[in-house]
């Protein structure tokens, strides 16, 4: 199963900002430098989000680029593959994503510690994972974006507010996300549907797709 959970107001955003549209551009890396895919992990991701609506896009060298559309509306999530000739998508509903979150199981504890990134105020979350219990990160996460429920479909349901700073398992390897920078925009409604070109085929086959290129 394939876990697609997965999230600069010129510089000086407003305090308090109810926007609920922009991009937030991250530096991400892999976790496990063992990992056999660790040299392919994508050094960055961008994220889309207006209102209940979210794409995440990856790319790794130019070559293989993977997207996680979602709808927090609809309880829905698309992860979309380009590669070479490739071109396609698989889509998991409210029960595919209970099932795959399960593979990342985490605790989540609240604490009262805050900072600002890239201006924003900001809350931190010591998170443990359940199945190695002895390794435990914190997370950062802010309210001042107006999107409270933006985590509803992830292993972060709980936290109520856009992560900034966390980690979150994608194409079979523990990565971490780290906001780099953030600006709103007027997004198209468009760029949270699945591209015409893209071929829909079923999660197994999604799964064994990216099994098979590791």
């Amino acid at each position: 199963m394939i876990t697609v959970s997965f999230w600069i107001i010129s510089c000086n955003p407003t305090k308090n900002s109810s926007s609920q549209e922009g991009i937030i551009e991250f530096d991400t890396k892999g976790v496990d430098e063992n990992h056999p895919m660790y040299s392919l992990a994508p050094n960055s991701a961008s994220l889309k989000f207006k209102n209940e609506k979210f794409t995440l896009e990856m790319s790794v060298m130019g070559l293989f680029n993977t997207s996680i559309i979602g709808n927090i509306k609809t309880k829905t999530l698309v992860q979309t593959v380009k590669f070479m000739n490739i071109n396609q998508a698989c889509i998991e509903n409210e029960a595919d994503i209970t099932k795959s979150n399960l593979d990342y199981p985490i605790k989540i504890l609240e604490t009262n510690e805050t900072k600002e990134i890239l201006g924003l105020k900001c809350y931190k979350a010591k998170v443990t994972k359940l199945n190695q219990p002895s390794e435990s990160f914190d997370v950062w996460y802010t309210k001042e974006l107006g999107v409270e429920n933006c985590n509803n479909l992830t292993v972060y349901a709980p936290i109520k507010g856009m992560l900034l700073d966390y980690r979150i398992q994608k194409m079979g390897m523990e990565l971490h996300f780290k906001a780099s920078s953030y600006k709103p925009e007027k997004l198209t409604d468009n760029i949270f549907e699945i591209p015409a070109s893209m071929k829909i085929i079923s999660i197994k086959e999604m799964t064994d797709f990216i099994t098979e290129i590791q």
